[in-house]
């Protein structure tokens, strides 16, 4: 079972910043390796500096499913809107945060 930190109100990764229906994604941060549903969570929790997954390592399994726990690749998040298990749908709008947790530009 992985582990998922921060303040989470539910066993789907939802947590008290994010908690739509669709809000079931966490991350595997790369600094700490540590699966947060999201970067306040991170922040709040952990004292190093937040760092992005490098588009070379978008092979890595870095992104929960929070209902099926299913551990996707960067790569396979970034063409799917729903998981690739179970088919729950992702929120779309988490696309707007995704400079935060991987380099996308490059």
């Amino acid at each position: 079972m992985v582990k998922v930190y921060g303040h989470t109100i539910d066993d789907q990764t939802r947590c008290t910043h994010y908690h739509t229906i669709k809000d079931i994604v966490a991350i595997k941060f790369k600094c700490c390796g540590k699966y947060y549903p999201c970067y306040q969570c991170h922040d709040a929790c952990e004292s190093h500096a937040r760092k992005t997954w490098e588009s070379e390592e978008f092979d890595q399994r870095a992104i929960l499913c929070g209902l099926c726990k299913k551990e996707h690749t960067i790569h396979e998040y970034l063409k799917a809107d729903a998981c690739i298990n179970c088919q729950s749908l992702f929120n779309e709008r988490c696309a707007n945060h995704y400079h935060l947790y991987m380099n996308v530009s490059s």
